[in-house]
């Protein structure tokens, strides 16, 4: 009888192991529901007749005074492509800087209309023939609830494309796979060019930016110091 009653009696269940396992539970929830979302699949958008991304099923569009939007939800996160045409009297670039300083803008605007946020991790990159500029949108309200967005952005003298993925904190590291797809899928027009951002093309090439000379001098110093050293050497040598 002893025996049976140490059988029925209740374990003992600490605190720590009841969260351990609400966190299994909401993690395996979330991968049987990923499943179902890449079971739908991802649809080519057109965002408009020069760029293509593909989004889950189930977007949503909106288009108003000839901007494009297109939004999607998944289980990680959240999508957003926009297409909004520049001004009608809008003048191409000329060269390569100009460009950098539209991105330059582009990106202290986001910022600006976004409390709390602060743009990381910003970068140079191409997407076709196309530059582009990547950042990730850091929001932190002190609240406890941290929010990411990548943004990808591409100018050109007819519209500027801008392409998020948002997401959680808690799920940054489930998305990686997710946002490389998404930002992976976008496809150029082959009538969009490089010449379509700017004019001179040979001018990013041309002339040096105040890091590169910088670097280039340090190379260059540090090259001129082994030299010597090596050259010192020798010759103390061959009076000793």
């Amino acid at each position: 009888m002893v025996l049976m009653c140490n059988i029925l009696k209740p374990y003992p269940i600490s605190l720590s192991y009841l969260r351990h396992m609400k966190k299994l539970i909401l993690l395996f929830g979330i991968l049987f529901s990923v499943k179902t979302v890449f079971g739908q699949g991802y649809k080519p958008v057109k965002i408009d007749n020069s760029v293509t991304i593909s989004m889950p099923t189930g977007y949503t569009q909106k288009d108003t005074l000839g901007q494009h939007l297109y939004n999607a939800t998944t289980n990680f996160g959240y999508m957003m492509a926009m297409a909004e045409p520049n001004a009608k009297n809008n003048k191409p670039l000329k060269k390569a800087k100009d460009l950098d300083n539209v991105f330059k803008d582009y990106v202290k605007g986001i910022q600006g209309q976004t409390p709390y946020s602060s743009a990381q991790n910003v970068r140079d990159t191409t997407v076709g023939t196309l530059k582009a500029k990547a950042f990730t949108l850091l929001i932190d309200d002190h609240s406890g609830s941290i929010q990411y967005k990548d943004f990808l952005l591409i100018y050109t003298t007819e519209a500027t494309y801008t392409f998020v993925y948002g997401f959680p904190d808690i799920r940054k590291d489930m998305i990686k796979d997710e946002a490389k797809t998404y930002f992976g899928s976008i496809k150029l027009s082959s009538d969009l060019q490089r010449n379509d951002q700017y004019t001179d093309l040979h001018s990013s090439s041309s002339g040096l930016s105040t890091n590169n000379i910088i670097e280039i001098s340090g190379g260059v110093l540090i090259v001129f110091i082994v030299i010597w050293v090596i050259f010192f050497r020798s010759r103390r040598n061959e009076f000793a």
